[in-house]
């Protein structure tokens, strides 16, 4: 008994020791309900129970963890960790067994109370039932953007660039100091790269570095603006992606024409906005591919015709707006309907479109008609020419803000690693400083549709000159403190390697690859890799986190090896020394010298006399460094 009573008492010394220490003890272990007999309702059953617990974090545009409960469909799609639910089987639904679980890591809900085991059952039998729905319901409240411009009045203070002056009440909220700056090389090497694409050769990096002029940041990015050839080369590769223009995918019935050559000469005497965007839906000589679309072989969806893959793509990449889903039915994910959709797109068919949802002919004919008729109208009764003529004033006039708003916050997301407003092609979704974004779009429309101008803007703010910060995709709240770490691109990755081979020559020239610059060549399997898409789809935005794909490619990948060979041999073959070698190799791939403790090792490696198989194991270790995979 006395044994028992000292158990006993041990282990109350040790619950409280547990306590004191913060420890909770595991919640009380939860079984799977009885599936329950009658018939769930989903609006006075199931609607109520995901209303309060789960719309947080997984409804109206959040989706924690990639899941979303908005609609039946994002519910039935699952989320990061795979499908939710398995339609007909409630107790073998990931759903349902999170909302059981005892792991503090992964039950849910993950904050509040938990939900009591009848509401599970109800779950449970909702989906043992089929995951019925009501018709035409969604959790997402769907917010519409005004499309007319808004003028901000730009607040006094001692700011000289207006982007700080508009973020200097964001700043104090958040306590964040406006006055920390990167060091002159890490800016050199971010504006490099964000304005032409190429590294900054050891010389140009010296020469900023040794200016002791307070403008001299200015000044660098003035400069890199003007090198219009080296500008228009990194650049065509941003749209090239937009515009699905492949060198190499080419498509019988007239789609998918290359545009290469008018966007390079676009770009190169830096064609105002408008007159770009203009010249893309109403082509003239060169510019046609855009909008003539794909013609896929064989037999092809509804919503796949070369007129909506028009409507399609000049509402993505012009006004930031999905509507991919109405070109089916209508929208899940916003307000816009099927007739909308294949009004805009009977703006390009030579003849009334027959209107399908889901593939299937409704019997209706849908007339042309612009999605914002606030704006203009259509005439349903002129050729097609004219009405895509007229389609092209009403999207770059003045009174379309959407237009300029689009733009800048793609430059923004470009540079400073998320855009103003998230996803980019999500423009009614609301802005972390929509003060900031109304300014950015009118002063670009006030100064001609001038895309260098407003990238002039930005790359001289105190906000993109602030140290980098690591991006939390589950924060519950967007703080911006200053520019996300951003990866390199492929075209740029190439171009840098390049860059490093051909600074071994006595002769190497600055912003100069040797050979045509990795953005104006055909796709091949390590682009590919590393993240250039295949252009038959429209990317806005490429994906930044590496895969395992790209890290067996770099690390024995052929292609690879042989740019080490060639930039080994190249080294070798310059005669220099050991230590100038490393001296000009880790200036030429990170814009700085190295540490003591870098420099023994790098000499060690390449060895005395220099060896170019040892050459080539530092040049591989530098290419592979995150200092010069990304951008900080």
């Amino acid at each position: 008994m006395g044994q028992k009573m000292a158990f006993f008492l041990i282990w109350q010394v040790i619950a409280m020791l547990i306590t004191s220490l913060g420890f909770a003890a595991p919640p009380i272990p939860r079984e799977m309900p009885d599936p329950i007999k009658k018939i769930v309702d989903f609006a006075s059953d199931i609607k109520p129970i995901l209303e309060k617990n789960c719309t947080k974090c997984h409804a109206n545009g959040k989706s924690k963890g990639g899941f979303s409960i908005d609609h039946v469909h994002s519910v039935e799609a699952g989320g990061d960790s795979g499908p939710a639910i398995v339609k007909g089987k409630g107790s073998a639904s990931l759903l349902v067994n999170l909302l059981l679980s005892n792991d503090p890591d992964e039950l849910m809900p993950a904050k509040g109370d938990r939900l009591p085991l009848a509401e599970v059952a109800l779950l449970r039998a909702w989906i043992d039932q089929g995951l019925q729905w009501e018709k035409g319901f969604t959790f997402a409240k769907f917010r519409n953007v005004p499309v007319a411009p808004r003028k901000v009045e730009l607040p006094q203070g001692p700011e000289p660039n207006p982007i700080d002056r508009l973020l200097s009440p964001y700043y104090k909220k958040h306590k964040l100091d406006p006055k920390v700056f990167v060091s002159d090389g890490v800016y050199a090497r971010r504006a490099f790269l964000d304005t032409i694409g190429l590294l900054p050769s050891p010389g140009e990096v010296k020469r900023f570095s040794a200016d002791k002029s307070e403008e001299k940041r200015a000044l660098l990015v003035s400069e890199l603006l003007k090198d219009n050839e080296s500008y228009a080369e990194h650049w065509i590769t941003f749209w090239n992606d937009c515009f699905r223009n492949s060198y190499t995918r080419q498509y019988h019935g007239g789609g998918g024409k290359k545009i290469t050559d008018w966007l390079r000469k676009s770009l190169i005497e830096n064609k105002s906005y408008d007159q770009f965007v203009r010249e893309l839906i109403d082509p003239v000589n060169g510019s046609d591919g855009f909008i003539k679309g794909i013609v896929w072989r064989g037999t092809v969806n509804a919503s796949q015709v070369a007129e909506m893959q028009a409507a399609q793509n000049v509402a993505q990449v012009f006004l930031g707006l999905n509507i991919k889903c109405a070109s089916c039915h209508d929208s899940f994910i916003n307000d816009w309907t099927l007739k909308q959709t294949y009004a805009l797109a009977s703006i390009f068919s030579d003849g009334p479109m027959d209107v399908h949802r889901c593939n299937k002919p409704t019997g209706e004919k849908a007339s042309p008609a612009f999605l914002y008729p606030e704006l203009g109208n259509i005439d349903p009764e002129a050729s097609r020419s004219e009405r895509v003529k007229q389609l092209s004033k009403i999207i770059t006039s003045p009174k379309n803000g959407r237009l300029a708003r689009t733009v800048v916050n793609r430059l923004w997301a470009i540079f400073l690693g998320r855009g103003l407003v998230e996803p980019v092609d999500e423009m009614d979704n609301p802005s972390w400083n929509q003060d900031l974004l109304d300014w950015l779009a009118v002063d670009l429309v006030e100064h001609g549709y001038d895309l260098k101008h407003t990238i002039n803007l930005i790359l001289t703010s105190n906000a993109y000159q602030r140290p980098s910060v690591a991006f939390d995709e589950d924060a519950e709240e967007y703080i911006f403190e200053g520019p996300a770490v951003r990866r390199i691109s492929a075209e740029q990755f190439l171009d840098g390697l390049d860059q490093i081979i051909l600074a071994a020559s006595s002769d190497a020239k600055d912003r100069d690859t040797g050979r045509k610059r990795a953005g104006m060549r055909n796709l091949d399997r390590l682009m590919r890799t590393l993240g250039r898409p295949k252009r038959d789809v429209v990317v806005t935005r490429r994906e930044s986190a590496a895969t395992t794909a790209q890290l067996i490619e770099l690390s024995n990948g052929k292609p690879v090896a042989d740019l080490m060979m060639r930039g080994g041999q190249a080294w070798v073959k310059a005669g220099q020394g050991p230590e100038l070698i490393v001296g000009s190799i880790f200036s030429s791939a990170l814009g700085r010298l190295p540490s003591e403790l870098e420099k023994k090792s790098a000499q060690k490696i390449i060895g005395d006399p220099v060896n170019a198989k040892g050459v080539e194991d530092l040049l591989w270790m530098l290419a592979m460094h995150p200092e010069f995979q990304l951008i900080h």
